[in-house]
């Protein structure tokens, strides 16, 4: 009996570890624990650039991050400032890519 007891808290203590490892392992189309708390900083850090920088509308861009992919929408008074948004979030460490979708009104 105690034999068993200790097989069945070896196959348990497998599961949760399997579990706990693949259960935060990213794909293709989601996001692992890591990648979800990169993309959360970069998103912040470029945002913040954003709002720190005067020839840019902070507050009228929207920033999101996928994979260190970062998207940028919203609308701007100029190609210039446009452009200087996307410059800003391409100097943030850790981007990999830039999206532009900011529209000038």
């Amino acid at each position: 009996m105690i034999k068993v007891v200790k097989d069945a808290g070896k196959v348990c203590f497998m599961i949760l570890l399997g579990t706990g490892l693949f259960g935060c392992a990213g794909t293709d189309t989601r996001q692992s624990t890591g990648e979800y708390i990169d993309d959360a900083a970069i998103t912040s850090k470029v945002k913040s650039e954003l709002l720190r920088d005067d020839r840019v509308s902070g507050l009228a861009v929207e920033v999101e991050t996928y994979k260190g992919v970062v998207q940028l929408s919203g609308f701007v008074d100029s190609a210039d400032e446009r452009r200087r948004a996307e410059e800003l979030a391409e100097e943030v460490n850790g981007v990999r890519n830039v999206r532009n979708d900011i529209q000038v009104k």
